[in-house]
């Protein structure tokens, strides 16, 4: 039998806990504690990685400190529209090299997938304490690179994370206020292929 949460529904049997998760863009503001960000970021840091080369970073500022600003500036103007109420800001970024003691470093093909599956244990573990993390692309690559300090040669800026506690989405204005709903997702027949990928 198919499980039903939050108007998803999972047909194979995925834990529920997939179907409660989402992104909210509607926060309460209120102040999150430094210990349980870290346990976030500690999440984050037993993410798989190729080579256990964990290229994943992570910069961050909580609301109302002077590191938000320049973070919060990077996003594009319509998600400063409704980020302006999260507790925190994150930028996650990946190293693009794979740095061993005593040798030199060398490409890493994979820090993007890595870093991704790092953004993914974070968020999970975010809900699993009662907060949600909304994770974006919608900013500018050249002011996150400056507000984060990061050498674009050796680092990708790969995303940018809100981290709150939901708010009734009547504190949104439209057009975040209508958005505000779990979305869905294709069926695993649209994605999964056995042998080869099919169009």
């Amino acid at each position: 039998m198919a499980d039903t949460i939050n108007g998803r529904t999972a047909q194979h049997g995925a834990d529920q806990l997939f179907l409660e998760r989402w992104s909210p863009r509607a926060f309460t503001g209120e102040p999150m504690p430094q210990a349980m960000l870290d346990t976030l970021f500690e999440a984050a840091g037993w993410a798989p990685s190729a080579f256990n080369g964990q290229p994943w970073r992570f910069v961050y500022a909580h609301r109302g400190t002077a590191a938000w600003d320049p973070l919060f500036e990077a996003l594009i103007l319509y998600n400063q529209g409704w980020v302006k109420n999260a507790s925190v800001l994150i930028y996650v970024l990946s190293d693009r090299f794979r740095r061993r003691e005593g040798a030199e470093p060398s490409p890493n093909p994979w820090h993007s997938f890595d870093a991704g599956t790092a953004w993914g244990y974070l968020a999970l573990q975010a809900h699993r304490l009662g907060w949600a993390a909304h994770g974006m692309a919608g900013f500018d690559k050249a002011k996150a690179f400056e507000a984060v300090g990061a050498d674009p040669e050796q680092f990708n800026v790969e995303a940018a994370v809100a981290v709150g506690k939901v708010a009734d989405p009547s504190i949104l204005d439209e057009p975040y206020r209508s958005r505000e709903v779990p979305s869905q997702r294709n069926p695993v027949s649209s994605f999964a292929f056995e042998g080869r990928l099919k169009a």
